[in-house]
């Protein structure tokens, strides 16, 4: 699994993947997420978002952040560590293991320190999305406690 920067040449094609129907409820467009990206980036904060690539085909579309972005209801986990902001496989590719493999390469990134070094990565999800929530368990995320409005905080130890 290959990582790669939204660029003015893979922009649209990304923003092109979706998720199955039973899933749109769990995960922002892609739109919505680069957008966010933009507006996070021109405020002085941190949002790194990539497609996911397999074999060199575009499976998906992921986004990291660092830090806290300045809202008031934002969990206390987010201050000085890493996040998952969104991670999504389009629905013609999965069932293959890619989210596996995207959760793999996502923190081998991390685990890279492109915006400084950190002691946690977090992500939230909703409640319902009991795939999501097995997935990061797998990789031996816990739950901390905290929510993220309505979605449920996980933590890493990196």
């Amino acid at each position: 699994m290959e990582l790669r920067k939204v660029t003015s040449e893979n922009l649209f094609s990304i923003v092109k993947l979706t998720v199955n129907e039973s899933q749109q409820n769990f995960v922002a467009s892609n739109t919505e997420s680069i957008l966010e990206a933009y507006v996070t980036v021109t405020a002085g904060n941190v949002a790194l978002p990539f497609g996911l690539y397999e074999d060199g085909k575009l499976v998906g579309f992921i986004m990291f952040g660092y830090g806290g972005i300045g809202e008031e209801d934002e969990p206390k986990i987010c201050e000085g560590n890493y996040c998952i902001w969104r991670l999504m496989i389009d629905g013609r590719f999965q069932g293959r293991g890619l989210g596996k493999k995207a959760m793999e390469a996502a923190l081998s990134y991390i685990r890279t320190w492109p915006c400084g070094k950190a002691e946690y990565c977090w992500l939230s999800y909703e409640p319902e999305n009991t795939a999501a929530a097995g997935l990061y368990r797998s990789f031996g995320f816990v739950e901390n406690g905290e929510m993220d409005g309505d979605e449920i905080v996980a933590v890493l130890k990196l």
